[in-house]
Order: structure tokens, then sequence, then C-alpha cells
């Protein structure tokens, strides 16, 4: 058995609550969280006693112990003192995306079995017919809440001025959900211990300096936006402007205005500011790393991104069922293609998909990772779990990649997304990684179509470079002919105005294979 371990040393396991590692952090006369488009400020004493009002509020509500509170808004400075006093208050958060349908919305609430809803305005008439047939008993608006729900204001209470007892091993703060593998969304259960540990495996080489700012426009309600920008930030010592969407004129005013040093995004962001006009001329001299996530960056984008900032670009893994984080890229340094090195606490092998013996250095395989950052389960869904936390306590990702000499992650595809093209394995990452580099190529999703002699083959959703015509096929094929082996080669386009992708900027294949299907 090859296990690759973790340059770094390890992290301790303590007895923190999440709220409790955070607070740790916070300079109380520090400009904390600043609403972006608004400028409107909270220090980290305005936070802190937020927080532990709301606590109390919750408590007296009984909303507090044992309870799952449902948080479904965008990201405002108000998404951290809900879902911090919610844990400070000894209960879990499950955290919702503000766009889903009301179908959508009630599956989750039922599922998580919460019993408070907490919401915007624009976001309240979906909650209310979500909330119908479920467990929720009251609806909560933070700001101006219309006739019928309960203002966030009146939730606030006498402070609780000392964390609710949990078990921090076994209790479990933060429901997210996530389709993991395979299949429908599920709950991941992340304990205090799960999002602690991974605070400290991400500060242990990411260099955060106290009163360090960024940007936080990666939604809270995902695991990267909600434990790297919110927890990792306010326990670094560091804060935060939010933005409720991404919008990349506010996005680069926002840099400039706060000089903010690092930049966390995703592969369509990073696109963006490889290539769109509104970023020439902009002042990137306060950056010193850009680093990307949450779905494979091409070293040809991840290079020509860096080069236009004039900044170190950088990737780093995870996955929401490892709170998130297991691969970092160290100081701000990587390497092109690569996502990073192993997080401390941390082992991982590369194993054969199918016989699960493991493979050999540089030959690719499915990443399992063990860890104290790995989730604890998924919610009401013990067959789920045994399938992806094995024997050993190995969590098997789905994503395939291998490891070169000096331990850097480099990552082709998720397993289920792999094309097999008489019986050889393309990966539709790879093939969208050499297509962006046409000229005349702005974004691209590959995925496999049936073929009556290969069993797939290769197809490409191509978005067209802004005033370029829409390259044809044969150009592409040209294009790829002397970069990819033929076996590899795109037998099918559609020209198309977007990608489909998820809030966390991972392309949503499922939507293109039903558009084919169809």
């Amino acid at each position: 058995m090859t296990i690759y371990k973790s340059p770094f040393p390890d992290v301790p396991l303590t007895e923190l609550t999440v709220t409790q590692r955070v607070f740790a952090g916070i300079d109380p006369a520090m400009t904390l969280l600043v609403d972006g488009p608004s400028g409107r400020a909270m220090t980290g004493a305005q936070f802190v006693a937020a927080v532990q009002s709301l606590a109390g509020g919750l408590t007296a509500r009984g909303f507090g112990a044992g309870r799952t509170v449902a948080l479904m808004a965008p990201n405002i400075p108000e998404y951290c003192v809900v879902f911090h006093a919610s844990a400070w208050a000894g209960g879990t958060v499950t955290t919702i995306n503000p766009t889903y349908t009301a179908h959508e919305v009630a599956h989750q609430l039922k599922d998580a079995g919460a019993d408070l809803l907490v919401t915007v305005p624009m976001f309240a008439d979906t909650a209310r017919a979500a909330a119908q047939g479920t467990d929720v008993r009251e609806i909560v608006v933070i700001g101006d809440a219309p006739a019928g729900f309960t203002p966030l204001s009146d939730l606030m209470g006498a402070p609780l001025t000392r964390q609710a007892p949990v078990d921090v091993a076994d209790h479990v703060v933060a429901l997210p959900y996530s389709s993991g593998t395979t299949g429908l969304p599920k709950g991941v259960m992340l304990t205090h211990r799960n999002l602690v540990v991974n605070i400290d495996q991400c500060l242990e080489p990411a260099g955060l300096r106290p009163g360090e700012m960024t940007v936080a426009f990666l939604p809270f309600f995902h695991i990267y936006g909600l434990q790297i920008l919110q927890n990792v930030y306010l326990a670094a010592g560091g804060g935060l402007v939010t933005m409720p969407r991404f919008d990349l004129g506010l996005y680069l005013e926002l840099l400039q205005k706060h000089r903010t040093p690092r930049l966390w995004i995703v592969p369509p962001v990073a696109l963006a500011l490889a290539k769109h006009p509104m970023v020439e001329g902009a002042d990137f001299s306060h950056v010193v790393q850009v680093n990307s996530a949450a779905a494979p960056l091409g070293a040809d984008v991840a290079e020509a991104m860096g080069q236009r900032l004039g900044t170190a670009a950088t990737q780093g893994y995870g996955m929401t069922e490892l709170s998130p984080t297991s691969h970092i890229s160290p100081g701000g340094r990587g390497r092109p293609g690569a996502s990073g090195v192993t997080t401390s606490n941390t082992e991982c092998r590369i194993v054969d998909p199918e016989t699960h013996d493991d493979l050999p250095p540089g030959r690719d395989g499915e990443l399992w990772v063990r860890g104290p950052q790995v989730m604890k389960g998924y919610l009401n869904n013990p067959k789920a779990t045994a399938e992806t936390i094995v024997e050993g306590g190995w969590l098997r990702t789905g994503d395939i990649g291998h490891f070169d000499e000096d331990g850097y992650l480099y990552l082709t595809d998720r397993l289920k997304e792999l094309i097999k093209v008489k019986g050889f394995q393309v990966a539709p990452a790879e093939l969208e990684a050499e297509l962006l580099t046409h000229a005349d190529v702005a974004d691209v999703a590959v995925i496999g179509v049936p073929d009556p002699d290969a069993g797939e083959v290769p197809m490409a959703f191509v978005v067209p470079r802004t005033g370029a015509a829409p390259p044809s096929l044969q150009a592409l094929q040209t294009h790829l002919d002397a970069r990819l082996a033929h076996y590899k080669q795109v037998h099918r386009l559609e020209v198309v105005e977007e990608v489909p992708k998820s809030a966390s900027g991972k392309i949503l294949r499922r939507v293109l294979r039903d558009r084919v299907g169809a």
C-alpha cells in the first residue's frame, strides 16, 4: 500500500467548537465584515456581541441545542452572524442555495429536519412555499421582513456568553448538501472537530496575516465559501468584504478599494481574469496570490491569469465531505496544473477504481483520503456513507489523479465523468483545458456521447470569444491534433451562449447530457 503523507507537521486536535476557534482570532477593534455593495461594516466586537445575542434569543425560543436552523441567504455580514449564533447555541445549520426552487428547498428542509428557516426579503415567497408540509415553525427574515415573517432583530435576546455544551467530535454543526461521487444531494454531516481541524490545516501553510481582507463572492452556502472564506479568514484574524452575487465590475472595484492580497476564485472567474477586456488596466499590484478551487483549472488558463495579474496562480483541492480541504498550495506557491500538496494530519492513496489495488506513482487512479476532516457521514443515508467511507476510514473522492515525485496532486477528472473511447479513458477536463487554448474559445464543456463504433466519443459545447466567429469542428480538431492522442479527439460540436455551471463553478454535465438525450 502506497500512502502519501503531508509535508507539514500535524496540527493538534482541540476541544474547541468552530465558533470558539473563530472568536479566538478576532480583533474586537478591527472592521471584520463589510457589505461590498453598500459599504456598511461590522467590527469584531459588534460581531461577537451579535452572535451571542442571537444565540441567546434562539435558546429562549427553543431553537438552540439539538435543533436545526436552515439558512438560505446570499453573502451578507448577517450570514456569518446567523451561522455562528446557531453553532454557539448548540444547534446545527443546514445551508441552502438561495436560488433553489421551493420544491428543492422543501426537500432539504424535510431531510435535514429543520424547524427554523432564515432568509432575506428577496426569497421570502420561496421560503413560505417551501416550508409548507415541513417541520419549520417560523420563518425569519434578515432586514425588512414582509408581513407574516419574523424580523431577525426580534430574535435578539439576552446574550449567551458561553458556548452551549456539545461533544465536538460527534455533534453535527454544519449540514451542507452534496451529491458526493454519485446520486442526488445528501446531507453531509460535519462536526465541530471536522471544521476546527480543517481551519488549522489550512492556516498551517496558507500564510494569512492578521488584518488581511479578502472579497467573498464564493457562496457561503457552499463549503468553499463557508469554511475557506468565512471561518478560516475570521479565525486567522482577517476579515471579509461580502458580495451577494458575482459581478466582475464590482469585484474589480472592491479588490482595488480594499487592496486585498489574496483572491479566492473558481475556474470561470479565472477565465474572466485571464481573458475579459474589463480586467485590462486594473491595478493588481497588491495581489500576492490567486487561488482557484472547486473544479479543475487548466494549466494554460492558470498561467495566462497569473501573467496578466502579475501574481502567483495556485490551486487547492477538497470536497464538502472533507470539510473541505485536503490539498493546498503552500505559502501561495503552486505548480502549473497541480492542486497542491497534502494538508496536515492527512493521508492519501491512489487506487484502481475497479480492483481497489494501489497504483504505482505517476499512474492515474481514484484519490482516497483519510484524516480528521473526513465527514461523520451522510444524514439518513447509511448505504451512501458505507460506499463513500470504506474500510480503514478511507474516503473515496471519486476524483481521478496522481502525485508527482514531490507530493503535488494532479487531477484529471471525476471518475463518473470519464469517457470510454474503445476502452481508453478520456478525461473531459483535459480536453476542456486544451480547447480553452484556442483563441476563439471563451468557455467550453465536454461530455461523452454514445457512438456505435467506439462506445462513446467526446462532444464539446463551446462558447465563442466575444466578437469572434464560432470555431468550426474542423478548426477545433486541427487545434487538438497536435496536442492530444487521436482517441481523445472531439467528434461533435455545439455552439452555446453559456456553459451551465453550479454556484461553486462546477460544470453541470448532466444538463448537457439531458440536452443531447432530448
